[in-house]
């Protein structure tokens, strides 16, 4: 230890007992290595105290009273004017305690590291389990009344859905064309075109107001179902809500009103990334549907949909209508405009 070499050859006198019933006796104290060393006045050795284990029984007191740890009975006892050797022993004792390795802070130390992972683990990994184990778990039923729902918030914001008596089966006439489950056209709110779970898909009533080829609003209907595919409707719903609406989806089975509230008027405007081209193209081929209405409708240029414009899988065929004539125009007064 670098601080003991200032005291290797200190020496002190004190008075010496081995228990509380012997009579103390004179004795040289001295600084070893690790040791207070006490020898009778002939240098003969009479015990070895380990500095670490010193502890004076009277701080502040004089004479000084020392004892080895465990054993209050044995004493020695230095005078106050034998400074130097009561410095000694305070540094060096305090030199040797800052040495000690310290259980409780290590244990502190590693149960901060242990809880910071676990931390770690539920911040990122856990939200993903649990909303991944939700869109396992929940049944189509339960999806379409998630779908249901979050619709009569989003006609909230939008409007109530179009619809008459004559345009109804028209409506179902062009969902199983293009293999939907449910249409919705909505008479605001929505940009263009939006899916929900329960394959729930909405249209703006411009998209067949304002064309006069059903293609362009199957296209519509055609992207949403490749939306639905490239990203779970109901997991684009929870990553919103957070990791709360899953946990509370897998143990209620449901989704609160104030969560269904901000995602209707989140989703509507919300962006989201283009769809690959070929992907696009490989639905429009299996439907057997044009792909350049719905394209010159997105870009009346043509210019960032050039693809899906010079890709058409319809091109130079003759597919069957999407919608007789008459249904079409009948269709187009479905929000009675």
């Amino acid at each position: 230890m670098t601080a003991l070499k200032k005291y290797e050859r200190l020496e002190a006198s004190g008075l010496w007992r081995p228990t509380a019933d012997v009579q103390r006796r004179d004795v040289v104290v001295k600084i070893g290595e690790a040791t207070l060393t006490i020898t009778d006045m002939k240098e003969q050795p009479l015990a070895h105290w380990s500095l670490a284990a010193v502890q004076r029984q009277n701080p502040g007191e004089f004479p000084a009273i020392f004892s080895p740890d465990g054993d209050p009975g044995e004493t020695l006892e230095i005078a106050e004017d034998e400074t130097a050797m009561l410095d000694a022993i305070a540094k060096l004792r305090r030199a040797i305690d800052r040495s000690r390795s310290r259980p409780g802070r290590l244990r502190f130390a590693g149960s901060m590291s242990i809880a910071a992972v676990v931390l770690a683990v539920l911040v990122l990994w856990l939200p993903g389990v649990l909303r991944t184990h939700a869109l396992n778990v929940v049944p189509k039923v339960q999806r379409q009344a998630i779908g249901n729902a979050l619709l009569g918030r989003i006609e909230r914001v939008a409007g109530v859905a179009c619809g008459t008596a004559e345009t109804t089966p028209v409506l179902a006439q062009l969902a199983r064309r293009t293999d939907a489950r449910q249409l919705v056209v909505l008479p605001a709110g929505v940009i263009d075109s939006r899916n929900l779970p329960g394959g729930i898909i909405l249209l703006n009533k411009a998209l067949i107001e304002d064309y006069e080829d059903p293609a362009v609003a199957a296209g519509y209907i055609l992207s949403e179902e490749v939306q639905a595919q490239v990203t779970d409707p109901l997991d684009q719903l929870l990553a919103y809500a957070g990791p709360v609406a899953s946990f509370r989806l897998l143990t209620t089975g449901e989704v609160t009103q104030s969560t269904l509230d901000g995602y209707a008027e989140w989703v509507l405007i919300s962006p989201r990334p283009p769809l690959p081209s070929d992907t696009l193209l490989a639905a429009f081929d299996a439907a057997q549907i044009p792909s350049s209405p719905y394209a010159y409708a997105r870009d009346v240029t043509g210019e960032t949909v050039v693809d899906l414009i010079e890709a058409d899988p319809m091109a130079g065929r003759d597919p069957a209508p999407i919608l007789p004539d008459r249904d079409w125009v009948q269709l187009q007064n479905i929000c009675g405009g």
